[in-house]
């Protein structure tokens, strides 16, 4: 591999990839560098491509990185059961990549779904993970009644995490215009269906050579298996209540940017009553929720400071 940096999706292509068996699914897992060990997990509805700006100085600085497209993501197994997506499955899946690639732990890093999963990573397998980094997501405190009620009551039924809810609906209208859905941040419904985005260019920090590897992947695969991770928000809720009360102890940073719409809903602000040791809050001034992208540079030093700090 001869690439130091990556300039464009063949370089991203040229890096080392196979399918991994784990808990019962296959990922498909980019692992390139060597060393101690990285994993990046992206959220909704992105793919390990995401990641693509991190993992080329991640690797030159010393590690090894392993970038899955996470389960029902990319060429990873979509399982058809709703029930295969909830928290305690995806960190199991992590789990099994430490395992897999022979490490006792690792640095675990996440960005919106990808941050969720690695922070109850980090409070349900603390052995496995030598710190944590969430993007965009923080750790929440549990609400007292199951939270799809929670976000219906206090957003309504178009917020899109309610909307998500009915299996069929959203799949079909998020499905028809794969480049509409890819390009649309607001949280309301009618923006998840409105209009065609066949004239709108890429976002200004993606070309178009980008847009295209997310856009073929979800049209290939839909959206269902990305949609499972919201219809599992009630069934968390349930599963999780005994770790009610209990911190995550590993090393951690958070990190956003202060126009990320995430934070109009799911706050930081109490953060360090969930996570005991919070080395680094970093709220990138102007980002957006697509931050790994969008401020590639500054995540990239965020990270890497925060790792060699360890």
């Amino acid at each position: 591999m001869e690439t130091a940096s990556y300039r464009e999706p063949g370089d991203w292509d040229r890096l080392p990839s196979r399918r991994v068996a784990v808990n019962g699914v296959e990922l498909q897992v980019t692992d390139y560098g060597d060393g101690p060990l990285v994993l990046l997990c992206h959220g909704f509805p992105e793919l390990g491509f995401s990641w693509r700006h991190q993992v080329f100085a991640l690797a030159a600085a010393g590690y090894r990185v392993l970038v899955p497209d996470m389960r029902g993501y990319g060429a990873s197994s979509r399982p058809s059961d709703a029930d295969a997506y909830d928290i305690g499955t995806l960190a199991g899946d992590l789990v099994g990549l430490i395992d897999w690639a022979g490490a006792s732990e690792a640095i675990l890093v996440g960005h919106d779904w990808g941050a969720a999963v690695v922070w109850h990573t980090a409070l349900a397998h603390p052995d496995r993970v030598r710190a944590v980094a969430g993007l965009s997501v923080p750790p929440q405190p549990r609400p007292p009644v199951p939270p799809v009620a929670v976000l219906r009551k206090r957003l309504g039924e178009d917020f899109y995490m309610v909307w998500f809810q009915q299996p069929g609906v959203a799949d079909a209208v998020l499905g028809a215009d794969v480049r509409r859905t890819l390009l649309t941040d607001d949280v309301k419904v009618s923006a998840w269906s409105g209009g065609s985005a066949a004239q709108r260019p890429p976002r200004p920090f993606m070309t178009e050579a980008e847009l295209a590897v997310f856009i073929a992947a979800f049209e290939r695969t839909g959206f269902t298996g990305a949609l499972n991770y919201y219809r599992n928000l009630d069934r968390n809720w349930a599963l999780t209540e005994h770790y009610a009360g209990q911190r995550i102890d590993r090393p951690a940073l958070f990190l956003t940017g202060s126009a990320d719409l995430v934070a109009t809903f799911m706050p930081a602000d109490r953060i360090t009553e969930l996570v005991s040791d919070l080395r680094e809050h970093i709220v990138i001034d102007g980002g957006g929720h697509w931050i790994q992208q969008e401020r590639a540079d500054e995540v990239t030093q965020a990270l890497l400071r925060f790792i060699r700090s360890l």
